[in-house]
């Protein structure tokens, strides 16, 4: 009953609005909760992991000055040149995430079908990673906020995970309440982060200013060329700084570019480095501080403090990378990845805040399992990389499509451009790759448990579409039949769902042999969505008379658009076709999906996977806002 289809790319500088200054702030103080909750929760854990001791480096003050200036530089580099600079430019009329840079490169190459089904591939493997990205955010993020506790005494060391995993479950038991009076405090309780985040490294800096000279990236350069293979290791740890960097793009359409271009240069970014140049400056001091830097950089008095402020900094974390989980549900479904699920709306007034109920149970309870199986922030770490630099890579690799032949820049330049952050990107997921036996391991079997489940879908859903085509009478000519000796007609209106507007549908064919009647009047109706966040409402509806009271009509969505089929159809009255809400019957056709016994589908296996999604797949009424009391579902069988 769904298509999906192409339409024209967006301006490649955005298709943002003018807002007023006083608007402006107010989604920057936003913007530091939502965008940037993830990378500012960072330093708990980023410079502890770079000087592990198990990469055999010495914390001597040159490999400390080292470690904190390639720190610095990754953040400059990934953060602010790539993500700041360049690819929130790549937007796709207005919307971020790697689901819609999908569909803006694919759309830059659809007169190439081959390459165009190689970026697809790719970008949903991208898309499978940030899954596992939501998975590890809440396990690190609350854990490693949560060890805090340690510092001052080890009594609290057998209750750190079993106190991280009760704020866990707690914070998914009230996704179903929405995130509207908890995201009025996300922006402020950010802020209070960011500041003590500052605070504490001006005061840690000033008692020993010779880590400024980390500044130099001299340094950084040594850093990771003079320990031969434990300088390529190192940076495994070195970008979980830049973790939740995904989040700037993935988080545009709610906030606008220059929000969030301002909330990063005017807070986040000065606060990360302050504090990151601070722990550097402890542990210049005091080398035995790498046991938590973080929480020793702050006087004793602040500690526990600082564990409440910390473990409040991660829940919004979590909350932020929990919402993106179900934004990129949602776009999914509509972009034909995924099944129907149940999508609830929690605010009248802000149209991106769902609830995902599937999404939220599943992430519940895998988060948990990775809390309580790997126990610690460090353990965890290892596997986190993974699925952060598998996420960017795939973004950069998409990004050159875009730039290249959607908006035209020359090759010398595209290749310039991505072709150096693409080479950033693949040394940290190499050196991430080497803990695949540590924890790595994780995030790729969820993101490839992901990724087989999206592509079978797809493919799925594409040979059902081709074996109902097969099947298929022309519109026209049945109805041209039909009319010829023609049944008895009710009063009302019958409105067909189908998947292709001059195909017949079965529900059609269906009712008839059932019930020997047609209604007054009938409406073949086609819901298509678009590779594009949002379609205008003058091009919602178009409608086409037909003869005998018949009427076809197409009904357009996009990827973040909520779909309401019974508002779409009050738009076809300019048309001529006025509807009674209370005289439309919808008929549906639900197909029970068997495994072809000719072989000429998927493998077995994934044949009855696509079946078992199928018959699991959430209720198309509520997924297109039909009335339950207004619909007939009519069966059929269809061999795949």
């Amino acid at each position: 009953m769904t298509t999906i289809t192409d339409a024209p790319t967006g301006n490649p500088a955005g298709a943002g609005r003018v807002a007023p200054r006083q608007a402006t702030a107010a989604l920057a103080l936003l913007a530091l909760g939502v965008v940037y909750g993830d990378i500012g929760t960072s330093p708990l854990y980023a410079v502890k992991e770079t000087f592990n001791p198990q990469y055999g480096i010495a914390l001597t003050r040159a490999n400390i000055l080292g470690g904190i200036s390639a720190i610095f530089w990754t953040l400059m580099i990934v953060v602010s040149l790539k993500y700041v600079t360049l690819v929130l430019r790549a937007n796709n009329r207005g919307e971020g995430g790697i689901m819609a840079l999908m569909a803006l490169a694919t759309a830059a190459i659809r007169d190439r079908p081959r390459l165009s089904s190689s970026l697809l591939v790719i970008g949903v493997f991208g898309a499978a990673l940030f899954y596992g990205d939501a998975v590890l955010t809440p396990a690190i993020s609350v854990l490693s906020a949560i060890e805090g506790l340690e510092v001052e005494t080890v009594a609290f060391k057998p209750y750190v995970v079993p106190i991280a995993t009760g704020v866990l479950v707690a914070l998914f038991l009230i996704q179903k309440h929405g995130t509207g009076v908890i995201g009025m405090v996300f922006g402020p309780v950010c802020a209070l982060w960011f500041l003590a985040l500052g605070a504490v490294g001006v005061w840690n800096i000033a008692r020993t200013p010779s880590v400024l000279e980390a500044l130099l990236p001299g340094h950084a350069l040594h850093f990771v060329t003079a320990h031969g293979f434990s300088s390529f290791l190192v940076l495994g740890s070195v970008l979980l700084a830049i973790t939740g960097a995904e989040a700037l793009y993935a988080d545009m359409g709610h906030f606008g570019k220059r929000a969030i271009r301002i909330a990063w240069f005017a807070v986040a970014a000065p606060a990360l480095v302050l504090n990151y140049f601070g722990q550097g400056a402890l542990l210049i001091a005091d080398p035995m501080a790498i046991a938590n830097p973080f929480y020793l950089a702050f006087p004793s008095w602040a500690l526990y403090p600082m564990v409440t402020l910390a473990t409040a900094a991660t829940v919004i974390a979590s909350q932020a990378t929990i919402s993106g989980a179900y934004s990129m549900t949602q776009q999914a479904i509509q972009l034909g990845y995924l099944p129907r699920m149940t999508i609830h709306h929690t605010s009248a007034r802000t149209m991106g805040q769902i609830y995902v109920p599937a999404v939220n149970w599943i992430l519940l309870v895998v988060v948990t399992a990775a809390v309580i199986g790997f126990g610690s922030s460090t353990k965890l770490a290892s596997a986190y990389g993974v699925a952060v630099m598998g996420t960017m890579l795939v973004t950069t690799f998409l990004t050159f499509f875009v730039i290249r032949y959607g908006w035209h820049y020359p090759l010398w330049l595209c290749l310039l451009a991505t072709g150096f952050f693409a080479l950033v990107d693949a040394t940290f997921f190499a050196a991430a790759l080497h803990k695949v036996f540590e924890g790595g391991w994780f995030p790729l079997l969820l993101g490839a448990v992901i990724f087989t489940v999206m592509v079978t879908w797809r493919h799925g859903r594409k040979m059902l579409y081709d074996r109902l085509q097969d099947s298929a009478y022309p519109l026209g000519s049945f109805l041209k039949s039909l009319f010829v000796s023609p049944p008895l007609r009710v009063p009302g209106t019958a409105v067909f769902l189908t998947s292709t507007p001059d195909a017949t549908p079965h529900a059609l064919l269906h009712s008839l042999k059932h019930y020997k009647v047609l209604h007054e009047h009938n409406a073949f109706l086609t819901v298509e969505f678009r590779d594009t966040p949002w379609v205008p409402p003058d091009e919602r509806v178009a409608c086409e008379q037909l003869e005998h009271n018949c009427w076809r009509i197409i009904v357009r969505y996009g990827f973040m658009d909520r779909p309401d089929v019974p508002l779409a159809l009050e738009l076809c009255g300019p048309f001529g076709l006025q509807l009674d809400p209370m005289e439309v019957s919808y008929f549906l056709s639900r197909e029970k999906i068997v495994p072809a016994a000719d072989g000429k589908g998927m493998t077995l296996w994934r044949d009855r996977m696509f079946a078992a999604m199928a018959r699991n797949a959430g209720s198309i009424t509520d997924f297109f806002n039909i009335p339950t009391n207004r619909v007939v579902e009519l069966g059929t069988r269809v061999e795949i």
